[in-house]
């Protein structure tokens, strides 16, 4: 470093080589340093960090999961109405006939099975029907499942597929991750896991 009487502000200057603060000899910014034994060298922005689908090729899929088609998700689905149809009818036949104990345990039944479907969808990936049908509920980014109170949320968001004449729950049949608008908004696919 050298003194630069025409410098106003009377600060020692640099080498352009030389990055500030850096002892001389050492190279200056731009150039690659060389990281510490034992710590593995980082990738440069826009480089992904991990592979798309972790969770998926720890499972043995690999790069791309296997998507549940339209009719497994239908099936599927069906299998679980099917599931809420015998309290649904005890708690009509309450209502119709002004049966107090029938509507109470018709409702009873419907929320405790909602809730039981909606936990078990959240922790597994699976409701009753889509283990039936082989399939699974995850998240796009890791293949995980979602967590109980991001099931919900997506339950909540299969209002966007009724709005425009239930054509969000046909999606899947020409979309090529097979999701439906709820699917999309929430980040998650449905796979098969046979």
């Amino acid at each position: 470093m050298s003194y630069d009487p025409n410098n106003p502000y009377g600060q020692p200057q640099q080498n352009p080589q030389q990055g500030y603060g850096q002892p001389q000899g050492q190279p200056g910014y731009g150039y690659p340093q060389g990281a510490p034994q034992g710590v593995p060298p980082q990738q440069g922005y826009g480089y992904p960090q991990q592979p798309a689908y972790p969770g998926y090729q720890q499972a043995g899929y690999g790069a791309t999961p296997p998507y549940a088609n339209w009719g497994q998700r239908f099936l599927g689905t069906l299998v679980d109405w099917l599931i809420m149809a015998v309290p649904y009818v005890l708690y009509v036949v309450g209502m119709t006939s002004k049966n107090g104990a029938l509507l109470g345990i018709g409702a009873l039944l419907l929320l405790g099975i909602f809730i039981w479907q909606l936990i078990r969808e959240g922790r597994t990936g699976q409701t009753v029907g889509k283990q039936a049908l082989g399939i699974r509920l995850v998240r796009e980014s890791d293949g995980q499942p979602l967590g109980v109170g991001m099931a919900f949320v997506r339950r909540l968001a299969h209002f966007v597929d009724a709005i425009a004449c239930y054509i969000g729950f046909l999606w899947p049949a020409w979309d090529a991750k097979r999701q439906t608008f709820a699917d999309k908004i929430c980040g998650t696919i449905v796979i098969r896991t046979q």
